[in-house]
Formats: structure tokens, C-alpha cells, sequence
């Protein structure tokens, strides 16, 4: 199968630095894609063949907008044109084409796996989305997306950025400085998440006017949280009161987005996680959303996956029980 591009300057963008681009189409899919000018020659099984067309030609389309293209937009469509599945039944259960999209005035957002694509689809439709899973697979940044989508429509009058800070006790006394520089360290990421999305001058004006918000979780009891979109980050590490405290914040007009990795919790041995909790709790509650993300849907490097599924598998091998024959004969070689 031979593709041509019209745009030579496109069509080398499309190929990569030194064609990486092509490499991991030909990685993730098992084909061969060989570049001559503006041409890519692929070969392997069909099926293989018609998925990296896809890919190329929406990457391709990509660029021709006038977007920019990462290895994450690159990965993004391998993943899509995965779940769309074969030539054979490439109309996917849902109809859709192509993944859900958030719309910013700095940059397009788009989701680049399924396990994304639902995530976007539950901020749209609930007033309580729960994003839980591992490191890497966009929780906070899209938690802030939407906010931000949601604050430049005028929907919402304020965002307000929370987390747990140092531990579920948020004991900030011994840190240097005054509140605001205590907590920026533990906040820092969605600092970055709220630059990388919105114009750094805009940013910095809506934190002095109060319309941007960032505090840690304590600062939420007793208020009433209206015409806002409200986030709590790393929310494995809020106690149970403090998320029953935080939920209860909700007020009119107001969307509320939680997200955490259960894995990583950091609070002492034997205090439940808030968010474990909530999310049995609420798991049929009306108007709430759920999305647990899995290591299918990291998108930060492709090692980091890896090592998700490494340390799950450690995990589910340790909580396994040894078998009886084991049992016995470590117990007669602890007697002897």
C-alpha cells in the first residue's frame, strides 16, 4: 500500500525526526512504513496496513489545520485506530470517528484513549465526575481542561483548584513562608497543567482577581462551592471525612471533578482512603460519573505502562494466597 502527501513540509513533519513517527506506527502495529519524499510504503498483515493508513491521513489532517504533532498525538490515533478495530468492522459500537475534544482558546485538547475519550464524554454529562487510576493517563490535565473550557464559555464564574497537602492531616506548620508559598509545591502540578493551557498573562490576572483558585483541601470546610468548577487532586489521600466534607461543598451551577491513583495511597496504615470509599459509596448514585482509568491509557511514555503493569502484577502476585502444600512446608521449616 502507497500513501502520497501534497505537502512536502507536512508530509516530513508527519514522518517525524528521523522518521520516529513511522517507527512507532511500525512498533505499535506491526507493519513496515518506508518514506521516499512525500510517499510512505506500507506493508505487513491488511488489517495492519488499513489501521496505519488511518493513522497517517488523521495526523496528516491533523497538521494540515494547523496544529502541531507530538508522539502523544501520534500515539493518541494508533490507539484510536485500534479501538476502531479491523477493516473488516471499523465502524466502532459508538459511530464515532474520532475521539472527544475540548476546545481552549490557547490549544485543541483531544483524547487519545478510550479510556480518555470517556472520561471527556462523563465532564460534559455529570455535575460529580470521579477520574480515578494510575500516573500518566491524564486525570488532572483534563480535570483542568474542562474547567477551563467551562470558565472561557461564561459557565462558570471562578475555577477552584484543590488538593490534600503534605498528607491527609496537612500539617503545613514547619514548612517556610506564608500559606500561599507553604502550599505552591504541593500544587505545582496543576500550576503547570493551568500554563500549559491558558495564556500564561490571563492566568496570572485571574489568580489575583480570585477567579482562579488554588488551596489546599482544609481551606474548603465550611464553604459553599456555586458557579464553579471545582477540583480535588490526588484525592487517594483525603480521609473519609474530608471527602464526605469536600462533596458536601457543592453549591448551584457548579461542576466538581475528583481524581486520585487508589494505589498510591499515603496515609497511615490502616485509615481508609476517602476516595476508595466515595467511590463505592456512590458508584450508583444519579448524576455522578465514574471513569477508572487503566495501564492501557498512560500516555506519558510508553515505559510508564510498562511499569504500571509491572508493579499491578507484583501487586495481585503478593495478594494471592500461597498454595496449602507451600504453607505447610514453611511452617515445618520455621519449627525446625
Amino acid at each position: 500500500m502507497v500513501l502520497a502527501f501534497d505537502d512536502n513540509r507536512l508530509a516530513l513533519a508527519l514522518f517525524g525526526q528521523y522518521g520516529q513517527n513511522l517507527a512507532l506506527i511500525e512498533r505499535r502495529l506491526g507493519v513496515t512504513a518506508d518514506s521516499r519524499g512525500n510517499h510512505v510504503t506500507l506493508g505487513g498483515p491488511r488489517d495492519a496496513c488499513e489501521q496505519a493508513r488511518r493513522v497517517l491521513e488523521t495526523l496528516y489532517e491533523h497538521l494540515s489545520q494547523g496544529h502541531d504533532l507530538g508522539q502523544g498525538d501520534v500515539e493518541g490515533a494508533i490507539r484510536l485506530a485500534i479501538a476502531q478495530g479491523s477493516l473488516f468492522d471499523y465502524a466502532d459500537a459508538s459511530g464515532r470517528a474520532s475521539f472527544e475534544e475540548i476546545n481552549l482558546r490557547k490549544r485543541l485538547v483531544r483524547a487519545r484513549t478510550p479510556g480518555q475519550d470517556a472520561y471527556i464524554r462523563a465532564l460534559r454529562r455529570h455535575a460529580l465526575v470521579f477520574g480515578a487510576g494510575p500516573a500518566g493517563t491524564g486525570k488532572t490535565w483534563l480535570a483542568v481542561a474542562q474547567a477551563v473550557a467551562l470558565f472561557e464559555r461564561k459557565e462558570v464564574d471562578r475555577i477552584i483548584l484543590s488538593r490534600p497537602a503534605v498528607e491527609a492531616g496537612e500539617r503545613l506548620g514547619f514548612l517556610p513562608g506564608d500559606m500561599r508559598e507553604k502550599v505552591d509545591p504541593y500544587l505545582r502540578p496543576i500550576y503547570d497543567a493551568l500554563f500549559d493551557l491558558m495564556d500564561a498573562r490571563i492566568v496570572e490576572r485571574a489568580l489575583q482577581t480570585g477567579e482562579i483558585e488554588i488551596a489546599p483541601l482544609a481551606f474548603m470546610r465550611g464553604r459553599t462551592l456555586a458557579n464553579a468548577a471545582v477540583i480535588l487532586d490526588e484525592a487517594q489521600n483525603t480521609t473519609s471525612m474530608q471527602m464526605k466534607m469536600f462533596l458536601t461543598r457543592l453549591g448551584e451551577n457548579a461542576r466538581m471533578i475528583v481524581t486520585g491513583d487508589p494505589s498510591q495511597v499515603d496515609l497511615p496504615p490502616g485509615q481508609t482512603s476517602g476516595l476508595s470509599e466515595a467511590l463505592r459509596l456512590l458508584a450508583d448514585v444519579e448524576g455522578v460519573g465514574t471513569v477508572t482509568f487503566s495501564n492501557e491509557d498512560v500516555v506519558r511514555h510508553e515505559l510508564v505502562a510498562r511499569i504500571v503493569a509491572a508493579y499491578d502484577r507484583a501487586g495481585a502476585s503478593a495478594e494471592r494466597p500461597a498454595p496449602s502444600g507451600e504453607r505447610g512446608n514453611r511452617k515445618r521449616e520455621g519449627g525446625a
